[in-house]
């Protein structure tokens, strides 16, 4: 899988990408190489480590199955939002909006 790990990229697309919002989340995305890139970045106001790990751990499991059908050349960082609950299905169905909205699907018939 093509994760998005450097500081130095993180820092790129938050300072030069776009952002769009949904309800649970923000995405940034940047038009940047030949691969897609995709990260993910949760804060501390989200609460401990065990709490972070398993929102990033259900971020990507909701976008690991959509990479193949994401155009390439776009380094994209997923920014939760704070909230009581994290569920799979608002995850899935906010991330499908958004990459529907910025026509980030390599195919448009995809769910």
């Amino acid at each position: 899988m093509n994760r998005l790990k450097r500081q130095k990229d993180f820092d790129t697309v938050f300072s030069k990408g776009k952002r769009v919002y949904a309800r649970s989340l923000c995405m940034v995305y940047l038009k940047k190489s030949e691969l897609t890139l995709i990260g993910v970045s949760v804060s501390k106001r989200h609460g401990k480590a065990v709490v972070r790990n398993r929102i990033k751990r259900l971020l990507r499991a909701v976008y690991y199955p959509l990479v193949p059908s994401i155009k390439s050349g776009y380094y994209i960082v997923f920014l939760p939002k704070v909230a009581n609950e994290y569920s799979y299905k608002v995850f899935s169905a906010d991330i499908n909006y958004l990459l529907k909205k910025e026509c980030l699907f390599s195919d448009q018939n995809v769910q």
